[in-house]
């Protein structure tokens, strides 16, 4: 059996032009149907960069929303919480936590004997 070339015809010029016509519909709708998978995609990336953009940069209160501080927003307060905590961990003015600690720990040695390792 012999393939048929693409270039036969049919001998009637009508359904030529309509097998012509269908082969053009269905590439252009192919086409198209290729577009719109890709528009797709473009438009879900976009949204996701998008709530990116908006947890980095933070959003600000609007009626109903509450304020979403920045992603360095976000690390200035955490850092200034460390700060803090670093304060009151490490000996320095008298004031704070380890200094309170160690004034008790003397004026404990200083009224019983420590009985050491048994």
């Amino acid at each position: 059996m012999i393939a048929a070339d693409v270039t036969d015809s049919t001998g009637v010029p009508p359904v030529d032009a309509l097998v012509v016509w269908s082969l053009g519909a269905v590439a252009i709708a192919g086409a198209l149907a290729l577009v719109w998978r890709v528009v797709q995609t473009v438009h879900r990336i976009a949204r996701r960069v998008d709530d990116f953009v908006d947890d980095w940069q933070g959003v600000p209160a609007r009626p109903g929303v509450a304020e979403r501080p920045g992603v360095m927003d976000r690390l200035d307060r955490i850092e200034g919480r460390i700060t803090g905590m670093e304060h009151e961990l490490r000996p320095n003015s008298g004031r704070s936590l380890r200094d309170a600690v160690d004034r008790v720990d003397r004026r404990t040695q200083t009224l019983t004997a420590d009985p050491g390792p048994e």
